[in-house]
């Protein structure tokens, strides 16, 4: 079953990352429900509306977003998908190329997985636990 869940959530994953690359904000907001928030070490907790807004005034694009599913918790209609993610864009003219870890939680509403937190963290180079 576990790897059934990181399959399925591969999938869903991948169809959202193209989401994010189209920087299109009615795509991207397909993906994420309205409350939806980003938890980011660099600029703390960001709304929707205000993600929406830096992607709709082209301060924000991405040209590349992959992620690999590694592990899925399932607690009934909440899935909380964790992954390797690696990203390119350009933020307020600066180009970024990010390797973060992602963790995304998302909500079962109408048999369809809807994403309601995204939460990033660099990855480091130094030693594990």
């Amino acid at each position: 079953m576990t790897e059934h869940l990181t399959e399925k959530f591969q999938v869903i994953e991948d169809s959202f990352n193209e989401a994010w690359t189209s920087n299109n904000i009615e795509l991207i907001s397909k993906y994420i429900s309205d409350d939806w928030v980003l938890f980011e070490p660099q600029f703390g907790i960001v709304s929707k509306e205000r993600f929406l807004n830096i992607i709709q005034k082209k301060e924000l694009s991405h040209s590349s977003m992959k992620k690999k599913v590694v592990q899925v918790k399932l607690f009934g209609d909440i899935a909380i998908v964790t992954a390797r993610g690696f990203n390119k864009g350009f933020l307020r003219g600066e180009t970024f190329d990010a390797e973060q870890w992602v963790t995304n939680i998302y909500k079962r509403e109408n048999e369809r997985w809807i994403c309601i937190m995204t939460q990033e963290a660099p990855v480091s180079c130094g030693d594990t636990i």
